[in-house]
């Protein structure tokens, strides 16, 4: 059996996948990256070599990607996020044709095509408006856990309206609407309608084509999934596995590379 492992150095969380010969994901690894990007890659590595019962020189080839994929020290190669996201948003629902990718620094649109090749892209990765970061500020200055907000926001009756989703100035907003007796619900669903129309028009500049697949850590977020599939009008395609997208694509390339890299010794 041929094992392939996928790396994702994401600017918060590294994912790790490992997946076998007949393309069934063996295991998964989630560690916080932290400021040593090279050591997050180790351990999340590490952790989903134990979780698969594996050793290194088990893993035929493996493939970095995510921001930090260059400190993917012990790779074989490296691939970027944005094919990563689009080959593991294939694999999981064969029918995406847009990818809506939302992690901790920046936003992501992908047109992709029916073999999961990116046709077109946009991203908005030199502002967190609109990213996991506006998230963690808006959950902060309410004194709330970042993985209760989302569902706190569908409670929300009476969206606020934000000035701005400049990550720098939602504490402002926040305190202002605070302070005029707003419910936290309505707070939090105006947070989240507030970052659902920047990104869904940012990702119009891709054109947007179902079937539309959500993926990255702020998947896992329900009012964020919810406020995204209000303003498009369209179902999302959501997985468990979400999170760990890129790394799934990364696995999937790592596998192409190592069963081609057998069949030319043959």
């Amino acid at each position: 059996m041929i094992y392939a492992a996928g790396v994702d150095v994401g600017s918060t969380q590294t994912k790790a996948v490992i997946m076998d010969g007949s393309r069934r994901i063996r295991a998964r690894a989630l560690v916080d990256t932290g400021a040593n990007v090279a050591r997050a890659a180790e351990r999340a590595f590490e952790a989903v070599l134990q979780e698969a019962g594996l050793r290194r020189e088990d893993i035929a080839f493996v493939v970095g990607t995510g921001y930090g994929r260059f400190k993917v020290t012990f790779g074989d190669a490296q691939i970027t996020e944005i094919s990563c996201h689009a080959r593991g948003a294939s694999f999981v629902f064969p029918g995406t044709r847009t990818v809506i990718d939302m992690g901790g620094q920046d936003a992501k649109g992908i047109r992709v095509a029916p073999g999961g090749e990116v046709v077109d892209f946009v991203m908005n990765d030199k502002c967190a408006a609109g990213t996991g970061r506006f998230l963690a500020n808006a959950a902060e200055v309410l004194g709330l856990p970042l993985d209760a907000i989302g569902e706190i926001s569908l409670a929300g009756k009476n969206p606020v309206r934000l000035s701005t989703v400049c990550t720098v100035f939602v504490e402002s907003d926040i305190l202002a609407y605070l302070g005029q007796g707003k419910r936290v619900e309505d707070i939090l669903a105006g947070v989240h309608k507030a970052i659902a129309a920047r990104t869904v028009s940012l990702v119009r500049r891709v054109g947007i084509e179902p079937e539309v697949t959500f993926t990255g850590g702020v998947s896992r977020n329900i009012g964020m999934v919810r406020a995204l599939e209000e303003k498009l009008g369209l179902h999302l395609n959501v997985s468990p596995d979400s999170h760990y997208m890129g790394a799934i694509g990364a696995a999937l390339f790592a596998l192409e590379r190592a069963e081609s890299g057998v069949l030319s010794r043959r």
